[in-house]
């Protein structure tokens, strides 16, 4: 599989690479700079977007909001308009998202970015990707994209090959913790490229 990674040296698209290059998929990274190999792209230029997306068979969006103190979600959005704009000018149908576990429900139609105790340093971000989610949903029809929420906690760890997989509710584990590591989130995503299952939003956690 041909796949251009967009944003592919944070915490999650680094793993995402390394897993989908062990499985000898052909990965084409890219960052804002054009550092470490990868190639430049600002994700809010579509038509840059489109010329490095011909001719790949999907397209993984793993960028962050902003963490400069302006608002995150404009420029999230901006960049979420662009990919799909670039994908669909680039013939390629197939999108996966690097999501937020914010918009995940803890229970029905209350979603964990607006439970009370929610951290004030992180709803900005969180209401951002729910902000992308709901872009695609409402403009993504024509498209096999997934979206793919990681556990209330994501942080670098160990390759275990397990995790459990959710759809819009947040996952806990039997001692009611929701965790997943970076790497064990990169082999589900990688899973879900291979696989095609799911078209929406999924999530994944122990």
């Amino acid at each position: 599989m041909k796949i251009l990674l967009i944003g592919a040296t944070g915490m999650i698209g680094s793993r995402v690479a390394a897993e989908a290059r062990a499985r000898g998929h052909e990965v084409t990274g890219t960052t804002r700079s054009g550092a470490a190999g990868t190639a430049r792209l600002d994700a809010a230029d579509a038509d840059r977007v489109a010329a490095l997306a011909a001719g790949r068979d999907a397209v993984v969006l793993a960028i962050s909001p902003p963490r400069d103190g302006t608002p995150p979600a404009p420029a999230l959005l901006a960049a979420g308009r662009a990919v799909l704009a670039g994908v669909r000018a680039a013939g390629v149908s197939r999108l996966v998202v690097v999501g937020g576990a914010g918009s995940l429900e803890v229970a029905p139609g209350l979603r964990h970015v607006d439970e009370p105790d929610f951290p004030d340093e992180y709803k900005a971000e969180s209401l951002a990707q729910a902000d992308l989610l709901d872009l695609l949903r409402a403009d993504a029809d024509d498209l096999a994209w997934t979206y793919i929420s990681p556990a209330q906690v994501i942080a670098p760890g160990e390759r275990t090959g397990h995790y459990r997989r959710g759809g819009d509710a947040l996952l806990r584990d039997a001692e009611d913790r929701s965790f997943i590591s970076a790497e064990d989130y990169a082999l589900a995503l990688v899973d879900e490229l291979e696989t095609g299952r799911a078209v929406g939003r999924i999530t994944v956690a122990y």
